[in-house]
């Protein structure tokens, strides 16, 4: 059964205002640790929260940064936190790698999405694309906040 989103997440963060710079600390050229996400309007049935950073302009295609499932449903993601199970990310590793980009400016896009489930059953070797799939059909509501970087 398909899930229609008709809910829209409102998502924040102190480190960088939407479509702004990301602060060099959130990067590999500084701690390279997760800035804090602030997640507002979650639906009440919600049941997990998954977030997926990815950057559109990687000289390949799409890069992920960043993949996380199992996040209990709550306002904030702290800085240097994993509060769910991290998934496999581009770098081949389970953790939060910050922005890098070769060349010129890049988008980061920091996607957090509402599900109707857990998805406990995925093991740590789930890839943006194998997430992607599992919650097709349990988005209940989701939101994105862009960051730029430019080394």
């Amino acid at each position: 059964m398909s899930v229609t989103v008709s809910a829209t997440l409102v998502i924040k963060s102190s480190a960088f205002q939407d479509n702004e710079f990301i602060s060099s600390k959130y990067t590999c050229d500084g701690v390279n640790i997760n800035p804090d996400i602030s997640i507002d309007e979650i639906p009440k049935n919600t049941k997990s929260l998954a977030i997926i950073v990815d950057d559109p302009d990687a000289p390949n295609g799409t890069f992920c940064h960043w993949v996380m499932w199992d996040i209990a449903p709550k306002s904030i993601i702290k800085e240097d936190s994993a509060p769910g199970t991290q998934g496999r990310n581009g770098f081949g590793e389970n953790k939060y790698n910050g922005p890098c980009p070769p060349i010129g400016k890049h988008h980061y896009h920091f996607k957090v999405y509402a599900l109707d489930t857990v998805l406990s059953s995925l093991p740590p070797s789930t890839d943006k694309i194998e997430l992607e799939k599992a919650m097709k059909d349990h988005i209940m509501a989701w939101g994105e906040l862009i960051g730029l970087y430019k080394r």
